[in-house]
């Protein structure tokens, strides 16, 4: 089930601010931007730069995923290990909120997301 009109208007709201904070300058974006996409019940993070073999086509590389359980009012956070897959994030696996979730991305404490 997709997420209610009222949280995918939290999400967009909260994903923004992010994404003001962490996107490189304007000068810089057609080298490295970030970008986002909402699935269903999944927001996922991702890093956007020139393919490195074709400069011409553009590659995305994914940072992070939260899926909002709705029946426990929760966020899942996972990241994506060398082997392609995502897996939970242990050190806190789930948080309360999206607002909760994009804060544990962007500290990266554990150099998950960003490397």
């Amino acid at each position: 089930m997709a997420l209610s009109e009222f949280e995918l208007k939290r999400v967009e709201r909260a994903v923004s601010a992010f994404m003001d904070r962490r996107r490189p300058p304007e000068h810089i974006r057609a080298k490295l931007d970030f970008g986002y996409r909402i699935d269903g019940q999944s927001l996922e993070l991702f890093e956007i730069r020139p393919w490195f073999v074709d400069p011409t086509k553009v590659m995305e590389r994914p940072l992070a995923k939260g899926t909002y359980v709705k029946s426990r009012g929760r966020w899942k956070i996972y990241w994506q290990r060398a082997d392609l897959k995502w897996h939970l994030y242990k050190p806190e696996p789930e948080v309360n909120s999206v607002e909760a979730f994009l804060a544990i991305v962007e500290a990266d404490e554990f150099a998950c997301f960003f490397g």
